[in-house]
C-alpha cells in the first residue's frame, strides 16, 4: 500500500512541478495613449509610411506592451518570461503548471493559453506528429533595361515570369524584406551576396533564438533561403537581386519546441517597426519535441498557433507574409503546418522543373477546411548558394517560398502604390490553375504557378482605367458595394460583369451619375465588367475580395 501510494504522489507532484510552456495574456495597455500621442516611439518612419500608403490606421495592437506587466509576471514564484509579443499581449511563459496557473491571481491577466493542449480547456492530448521541414514603369516586352544571364537559375525565374519583370528594371528596388529563419552564415563573405553587401542592401538582422545581435551564424539553411531571392552571381540570381534584407534567426535548429513559435512572433513585430514589406518564412511546425506540445490537423485552424495568428495581423499592418507549405506531402500527415495554416499567408508549394507537383510538398486543406497551398514555384533541385558561395541545388517548398517572394517583392516595386490585398490578388489571380480553383478547390495546387507577366498587365489595365477621368469604380479591390461614378452622357449605361470564364453574373442599368451596385454574392476573383450605351462602351478589371 505505501509503495502504491508513494508512486501516486510521484506522479501527482510531476503533474503540478514538471516545466510547462505557455502564453499568457494580458487585459489592458494602460501605454497605449502615450503611443497614440508619439508613434515614432515604437514605430519607424517607414512603417508609418507603409501604413500611409495603403489607408491602414494606428490600432491597439501597435502600442507597446505594458512592461510593468510584464515585470510582474517575471518576479512571480516559478516563472520565466521567454519572448513577448505587443500584438497578442502576452508573455511566452516557461514554470511548473501550479505556478503558471496562479499567475491568473493577476489582475491584468486575461486568460492562459498552455503548449500542452491537454491543460486547456476541452484540450486533449495530441499524437505525436511528423515535423514538417522547417530546415523546411510599365511593361514593355520589347524594351530590356536589365538582362540577367540567369544560368543554371534560369529554370525557376522564367517559370514564373519574373525575367520579364527584371528586364523593365523591377528588381525589387525600394522594397524591404525579412526573411525569418534558422540561420545566415557566409552572407558576410560568400561571393553570390558580394552586391548586397556592396550597396548596403543587408539593412541589418537579429538572433532570437540567442537573444543576440549577431546573424551571420546559425544552420546554413537562411543562406540558402536568402540565396534564391538576393544572389546575383554566375549561374544563380535571385528574384529580388536589388531589394533590401533583414535577417531574423527565429529557429532553433537543436530541439523543436513553441518557444520558436513566440521566436517568430517577436521577429515578425520587428519586421513591423522596421517597416518591412514582405516576410519569407521557410519554417513550419508540426510536431514537438514534447509530444504533449504537438499539433493535431484539427488544430492546423490559423487560430491555435500564436505564429498564424501573427501572420494575419502582419497583413493588416500592409505586409505579406509568404510561407514555405511544408516538405510532408509523401507522410502519414501530409497537410501544411503553422505558420502555414494562417489565412492571409501566402502559402507556396513546391512543383518540379516540368510543373508538377513535388511528392513531397505538403497539401491542403487546413484544419478548418480552407484551400492551401495558395500558390506554387519551383522547390525540386533549386538553384542556391551555400555558406562558401558554391552554387548548388537543393529540394524543398523552403526555396519555392523565396523563389516566389522574391517575385511578389519585384512585382510590387513595379506597382508601389498598390495596397499588399492589391499585390496578393494580382499574383493569384495570374496562376495558372486560378479559374478552376475559384470553382473547386486545389489542395495540391493551389491557384497553381503564377504569370508575372499577366499579373502586370492586368495591374497596368487598372491604372490605365483609373486615369480615365470619364468613369470611375471604386473601391477595386471590392469588399461589398462597388460604387460606380459616370457623367451624365451616360446615364442609362448597362453595366455588366464577366467572370474568367465568360459567363455573365451580373447586369443592371446605371440611373443615376453615381450609382452603388452590391457585389457581396460573388465570389472572390478577377471579374471583367463593361459599361456601354449607343454611343460608348468601356472595359475594365474589378477584384472581388
Amino acid at each position: 500500500m505505501k509503495t502504491k501510494l508513494l508512486i501516486i504522489l510521484l506522479f501527482v507532484s510531476n503533474c503540478f512541478f514538471a516545466q510547462e510552456d505557455a502564453w499568457v495574456y494580458f487585459n489592458a495597455k494602460p501605454n497605449s495613449a502615450a503611443f497614440f500621442s508619439a508613434p515614432l516611439s515604437e514605430l519607424t518612419q517607414r512603417s508609418l509610411t507603409r501604413r500611409t500608403t495603403q489607408n491602414i490606421a494606428l490600432d491597439i495592437k501597435d502600442a507597446p506592451i505594458h512592461q510593468p506587466y510584464v515585470d510582474q509576471v517575471e518576479a512571480a514564484t516559478g516563472i520565466t518570461v521567454l519572448a513577448k509579443s505587443k500584438w497578442l499581449n502576452m508573455v511566452h511563459v516557461r514554470g511548473s503548471q501550479t505556478d503558471i496557473a496562479a499567475l491568473l491571481g493577476l489582475s491584468f491577466v486575461d486568460h492562459i493559453q498552455y503548449a500542452n493542449h491537454s491543460l486547456n480547456p476541452g484540450g486533449k492530448m495530441a499524437p505525436v506528429s511528423n515535423k514538417i521541414g522547417k530546415i523546411n514603369k510599365w511593361l514593355d516586352t520589347n524594351n530590356t533595361q536589365v538582362n540577367y544571364n540567369y544560368g543554371n537559375s534560369a529554370t525557376q525565374v522564367q517559370m514564373l515570369n519574373c525575367h520579364i519583370l527584371h528586364q523593365n528594371n523591377y528588381t525589387g528596388n525600394g522594397k524591404v524584406v525579412a526573411i525569418l529563419d534558422a540561420g545566415f552564415p557566409g552572407v558576410n563573405t560568400a561571393a553570390p551576396f558580394a552586391s548586397l553587401r556592396n550597396r548596403g542592401l543587408i539593412l541589418g538582422g537579429y538572433d532570437f533564438v540567442n537573444n543576440s545581435t549577431s546573424f551571420y551564424t546559425g544552420n546554413s539553411h537562411g543562406t540558402n533561403v536568402l540565396s534564391t531571392m538576393g544572389a546575383n552571381a554566375t549561374n544563380l540570381i535571385g528574384t529580388a537581386p536589388d531589394a533590401g534584407y533583414y535577417l531574423f534567426i527565429t529557429e532553433d535548429v537543436a530541439s523543436e519546441t513553441p518557444l520558436e513559435l513566440s521566436n517568430w512572433v517577436e521577429a515578425a513585430e520587428e519586421a513591423d517597426r522596421l517597416g518591412v514589406d514582405v516576410i519569407n518564412s521557410s519554417l513550419g511546425y508540426f510536431g514537438f519535441d514534447n509530444a504533449a506540445y504537438s499539433y493535431t490537423h484539427a488544430k492546423m485552424n490559423g487560430q491555435t498557433s500564436v505564429a498564424s495568428r501573427a501572420v494575419d495581423i502582419a497583413f493588416d499592418k500592409g505586409m505579406i507574409c509568404v510561407i514555405s507549405a511544408g516538405n510532408e506531402g509523401g507522410s502519414s500527415e501530409p497537410h501544411v503546418g503553422t505558420p502555414a495554416d494562417a489565412q492571409r499567408a501566402v502559402t507556396i508549394g513546391s512543383v518540379t522543373s516540368t510543373e508538377v507537383k513535388s511528392g513531397f510538398s505538403s497539401i491542403g486543406p487546413t484544419g478548418d477546411g480552407r484551400m492551401k497551398p495558395d500558390l506554387m514555384a519551383m522547390g525540386s533541385s533549386s538553384v542556391i548558394s551555400n555558406t562558401s558561395g558554391t552554387i548548388t541545388t537543393a529540394s524543398g517548398t523552403s526555396f519555392s517560398s523565396p523563389i516566389l517572394a522574391g517575385a511578389i517583392t519585384s512585382f510590387w516595386s513595379a506597382f508601389p502604390s498598390k495596397t499588399n490585398a492589391e499585390i496578393v490578388q494580382f499574383v493569384k489571380a495570374s496562376a495558372d490553375r486560378y479559374a478552376a480553383s475559384i470553382v473547386t478547390a486545389n489542395n495540391n495546387y493551389g491557384y497553381g504557378i503564377p504569370d508575372f507577366q499577366l499579373a502586370m498587365n492586368t495591374a497596368l489595365s487598372t491604372i490605365q482605367f483609373e486615369s480615365n477621368k470619364t468613369v470611375k469604380i471604386y473601391p477595386n479591390p471590392v469588399d461589398s458595394e462597388i460604387t460606380i461614378s459616370i457623367t451624365d452622357d451616360l446615364i442609362g449605361a448597362s453595366f455588366e460583369m464577366y467572370n474568367q470564364l465568360g459567363q455573365n453574373v451580373l447586369k443592371t442599368n446605371i440611373s443615376n451619375s453615381l450609382e452603388h451596385v452590391n457585389v457581396a454574392n460573388l465570389t472572390n476573383g478577377v471579374y471583367f465588367y463593361s459599361i456601354s450605351n449607343t454611343n460608348k462602351s468601356l472595359q475594365g478589371k474589378l477584384i472581388k475580395n
